[in-house]
């Protein structure tokens, strides 16, 4: 009996002493993966952050491409027709569109949403204004039509886009 009681003398202790030094080693190595993640995701951020700023400087300045006024002053020529123009617009929003593509990646899902809609929404003023003007039509009757259009509206698709992101985009930096 004398034989148990000394090796659970010397045992005990040793157990214990084990115990809380696995308990430490533990703690300490969970402390350190969890220091080791939050260095990646700081370094993440200082590299994907800038990154995320320019597709959005990229898609508001694709918004303001093809918003109404400086989409016409940009395409449009005299002696142009009102088809001409009709097509020149709606194939000048396609090129910038595609060129900006690649910007949703660095986007939220809801903001490459309101950008498409922003897009979609122009395509269909043009094309309904369009409609409605006779066949052999100018094209400073569809520029006129849709100078209207635009002023009826009380916010431009391209400029709610644009607002939409200016407030993620504060979101971002804060």
């Amino acid at each position: 009996m004398e034989i148990i009681t000394d090796i659970l003398k010397i045992t005990l202790p040793a157990l214990l002493v084990l115990l809380a030094a696995w308990l430490t080693l533990k703690s300490m190595i969970k402390d350190n993966r969890n220091k080791i993640r939050q260095e990646l995701l700081i370094q993440n951020s200082k590299i994907i952050t800038p990154i995320r700023l320019q597709a959005y400087e990229r898609i508001v300045l694709f918004l303001e491409r093809i918003s109404m006024e400086s989409l016409i002053v940009r395409v449009s020529s005299p002696g142009m027709s009102a088809d001409q123009l009709h097509s020149t617009l709606l194939g000048t929003i396609r090129s910038e569109f595609e060129h900006n593509l690649s910007q949703q990646i660095y986007m939220s899902p809801q903001a490459w949403e309101v950008v498409k809609s922003a897009r979609s929404n122009m395509i269909k003023t043009i094309n309904s204004e369009a409609e409605k003007l006779p066949t052999n039509s100018t094209g400073m009757e569809l520029t006129r039509r849709l100078f209207e259009k635009i002023m009826e509206l009380e916010k431009e698709p391209a400029r709610a886009a644009i607002d939409f992101l200016k407030s993620e985009v504060a979101t971002v930096l804060h």
